[in-house]
C-alpha cells in the first residue's frame, strides 16, 4: 500500500538530481563569470540591444581581482532585461582580440545597438551599475567606424590574429612532436615567408600589368624640311673641314692653291 508513494518520492528525487546536474552544466558552459562566453561564432549577438563585454585571461592578476565584482554585476543584470553581460577569454578566442583591438587586460566594452564604447570607469559592481542606470555611456565618445569590430578592416585583422594563433600551434607541434629545435622551426617559417612574399609580389605585378598595361612610345618622325636643313648644315660643316685640311696642307707645303683657299675663307666669313 505504501509502494506507490515511495516510487513517487524516488522519481522526484531522481528528477531533482537531473535538474541539478543540468543547471550545473549550464553554469559551467557560461564560464566562471556567470555571463555569456563570446567566441568567433556568437560574438554578433552583442550587435543588438545593450551589452557589457569583458575581455580577460586566466593568467591575468587584474582579471582575477575583477572577477568577483564582474560576477556580482552579471547576477544583477539577470534581473534587468535592458542589459546583458558577456565575457571573452582571449586565450580561446584570439580572433576577437584583434577584432576589438584589445591591448590591455582586463578590457570592458559597452555596446548599444552596434555602437561600441570603452568602459574606463570604476571596476566595482556599484560603478558599473551606475554606469548603466544613469546612462553615463552617453558622455563617452564611441569608437570610430573604421575601428569598429563589425567593420571590414577589423574582420581582416581578426583573420590575421587567427592565422598567428595557428602559426603558434604549428610551431609548438614542430618542436614537441617532431623534435625540431627552436631555430629550425624559425628557419622553416622564414623560408615560407620569403616564398609566400615572392609569390604574392609576382601576382601583384601581373594584376597591375593587366589593369594598367604598359604604353609603347613612338619615336617622333622628322619632317622633310628638317632633314634638308640638317643635311645642308652637314654639307657646310664638311666644306669647312675640307678647308681646314687644305689650310693645314698649305702651311706644311706651300703651293699655288694657297691664295685661292684664303680668298675662299674670306668670302665665307663675310657671308
Amino acid at each position: 500500500m505504501f509502494k506507490p508513494p515511495c516510487a513517487i518520492i524516488l522519481l522526484a528525487i531522481g528528477s531533482l538530481c537531473l535538474l541539478t546536474t543540468a543547471v550545473s552544466a549550464v553554469d559551467a558552459g557560461n564560464g566562471d563569470h556567470h555571463s555569456l562566453e563570446l567566441d568567433e561564432n556568437n560574438w554578433t549577438n552583442v550587435l543588438t540591444n545593450e551589452w557589457m563585454v569583458l575581455f580577460y585571461a586566466p593568467w591575468c592578476p587584474a582579471c582575477k581581482s575583477l572577477e568577483p565584482e564582474w560576477r556580482e554585476f552579471a547576477k544583477w543584470s539577470k534581473f534587468h532585461s535592458s542589459i546583458s553581460v558577456a565575457s571573452t577569454d582571449i586565450t580561446i578566442s584570439p580572433g576577437l582580440t584583434g577584432r576589438f583591438i584589445v591591448t590591455t587586460l582586463p578590457t570592458i566594452f559597452h555596446v548599444k545597438d552596434g555602437v561600441f564604447r570603452h568602459y574606463k570607469m570604476g571596476r566595482d559592481k556599484d560603478s558599473m551599475i551606475s554606469f548603466i542606470k544613469e546612462k553615463k555611456w552617453e558622455q563617452i565618445d564611441s569608437i570610430s567606424s573604421w575601428k569598429s569590430p563589425n567593420s571590414i578592416q577589423m574582420s581582416l585583422v581578426a583573420q590575421f590574429f587567427k592565422l598567428s594563433q595557428k602559426v603558434r600551434i604549428l610551431h609548438s607541434t614542430l618542436m614537441a612532436e617532431y623534435g625540431l629545435p627552436t631555430w629550425g622551426s624559425y628557419l622553416i617559417f622564414a623560408i615560407a615567408t620569403i616564398l609566400i612574399g615572392a609569390i604574392l609580389g609576382l601576382v601583384l605585378v601581373c594584376i597591375i600589368d593587366l589593369v594598367y598595361p604598359p604604353s609603347h612610345h613612338k619615336m617622333p618622325v622628322k619632317d622633310g624640311k628638317d632633314e634638308n636643313s640638317d643635311s645642308g648644315q652637314e654639307s657646310d660643316d664638311d666644306e669647312l673641314v675640307r678647308d681646314e685640311l687644305l689650310d693645314d696642307q698649305a702651311n706644311n707645303e706651300p703651293t699655288e692653291i694657297e691664295p685661292v683657299v684664303r680668298n675662299r675663307r674670306k668670302i665665307r666669313k663675310t657671308d
